[in-house]
């Protein structure tokens, strides 16, 4: 199953035009104070199917995607990884390097735009601003589209784009943020020990 690395097509979301466009410092200072949230997505992907779940985050470097049934997946952030469960299969996850992701841009510990050369664009529709974002030494990594409203600061959706030019777009419903969230929900290793990911409490 490809959750990060197919085609996918941008959705623009209606939301009332608040506020005008989003400077990198904005920016950067929202993502640095996210520290743990907890929201309902809808991810649309390559073959235009939809997805549904529940997304935690637990800044830096720990997320945790819970798709919704039928799917049988999990994906998780933690220790530097990525991981990627197939809940019908007794195989091994797939793992990917967090800094070989695109991901790795929200869930850094200190995130500054302005000061890494990692924003290659910057744009504002009159709604929402976006910025797209990719490690310029390896483009191969891939790069994602974070879209942001404004009055207060949100990030509303993201567009992560392979390497060979695919993408899925992730929207984000209204979000739970400074929730108690265990360490252990994103406990790669730990979960790789049990028979399967449902059997996780």
């Amino acid at each position: 199953m490809k959750l990060f690395l197919t085609p996918a097509l941008l959705v623009l979301m209606a939301t009332p035009s608040l506020a005008e466009k989003l400077s990198l410092d904005e920016i950067s200072a929202y993502l640095n104070t996210l520290k743990s949230a907890e929201v309902s997505f809808t991810q649309i992907n390559d073959d235009n199917s939809i997805s549904t779940g529940r997304l935690l985050l637990k800044r830096p470097g720990r997320a945790r995607f819970e798709y919704d049934p039928p799917e049988a997946a999990l994906v998780m952030a933690g220790s530097g990884q990525v991981a990627i469960f197939d809940k019908k299969s007794n195989e091994p996850p797939e793992n990917y390097p967090l800094r070989q992701t695109p991901l790795w841009v929200i869930l850094e510990p200190n995130v500054d735009l302005k000061q890494r050369d990692m924003v290659v664009a910057h744009s504002y529709d009159g709604t929402a601003t976006t910025i797209t974002a990719q490690d310029p030494k390896r483009p191969d990594y891939g790069s994602i589209d974070l879209v942001f409203t404004g009055a207060p600061v949100e990030l509303r959706q993201w567009v992560i784009k392979d390497g060979n030019g695919g993408a899925t777009t992730v929207i984000l419903g209204e979000m739970n943020q400074n929730v108690k969230l265990a360490n252990r929900l994103f406990n790669i290793e730990r979960l790789k020990t049990l028979r399967a990911p449902n059997d996780e409490d």
